[in-house]
């Protein structure tokens, strides 16, 4: 009985939780019987202080995950001390690269008082800076050089693989790279255009100079420092390749 109701407290106090925030955010249980599922979170959980040191000693056994539609995640964990409350932590991204997360330093967690609605305040003012700072910073690392872009501004940055990628500021840009063959990853927040059909990139890069213009967005293209540059200079319209850019052997 006791652990049925610790688990119904926990899960409570995450819906709360997730409603005070700050933007929108959704609350998931993971029970004791989702044993692969928390063992999977432990590995992602980004801390290195209060969170990790309890969690050495008191394994997950359930686990509270609030969750962000930009694929950012926050766990809330029992706290195996005298006091009443949680603790709560960063999630990182799955599907970054660890490159990614070289000098940038872990968004730890802090410990919360058995109240979600002051909580929230807390983590609005404190972790939750820190992890969206966290979070920017290895995003833009496993980008590979691509510069973040403003809201009246896309960057566009060819890849090795003859790809274009791309990390827009708002919805609006990100409407129209998706209508043109731009797939986000998840996780990365990345929009990357795939180099596979040259003829069909070319033709979604010269079409979404113009909607992105009439939108009040300008867009630049550049080349990371590893790659030859086919065309100079950013424009307002992105720069069409004049032939293929992929090494002869790779088919289309």
């Amino acid at each position: 009985m006791h652990d049925h109701n610790a688990s119904e407290r926990l899960a409570s106090y995450a819906d709360v939780l997730a409603g005070e925030l700050p933007d929108s955010w959704t609350s998931s249980h993971l029970p004791a019987d989702a044993k692969d599922d928390l063992a999977e979170l432990a590995d992602r959980i980004w801390d290195l202080d209060l969170v990790a040191a309890s969690l050495a000693e008191h394994p997950l056994q359930q686990a509270a995950v609030l969750s962000r539609p930009d694929g950012a995640q926050l766990v809330l964990v029992d706290r195996h001390d005298e006091r009443d409350g949680f603790l709560i932590a960063a999630v990182a991204p799955r599907a970054l690269p660890d490159e990614a997360y070289r000098a940038v330093s872990e968004p730890n967690g802090i410990a919360l008082a058995d109240d979600p609605f002051l909580s929230a305040e807390q983590i609005a003012g404190d972790l939750l800076a820190r992890y969206d700072s966290a979070l920017a910073q290895v995003r833009h690392n496993a980008l590979g050089g691509v510069q973040p872009s403003q809201p009246d501004r896309i960057v566009l940055t060819w890849q090795p693989d003859g790809s274009v990628a791309t990390a827009p500021a708002d919805d609006r840009a990100s409407a129209v790279l998706t209508a043109h063959g731009f797939v986000q990853d998840p996780q990365s927040g990345i929009y990357r255009l795939s180099g596979d059909d040259t003829r069909a990139q070319a033709r979604a890069l010269r079409e979404i100079g113009p909607r992105l213009d009439a939108l009040g967005i300008g867009t630049a293209l550049q080349h990371p420092a590893s790659r030859t540059a086919p065309t100079a200079a950013p424009a307002s319209v992105p720069p069409v390749p004049a032939g293929p850019r992929t090494p002869a052997a790779r088919s289309r």
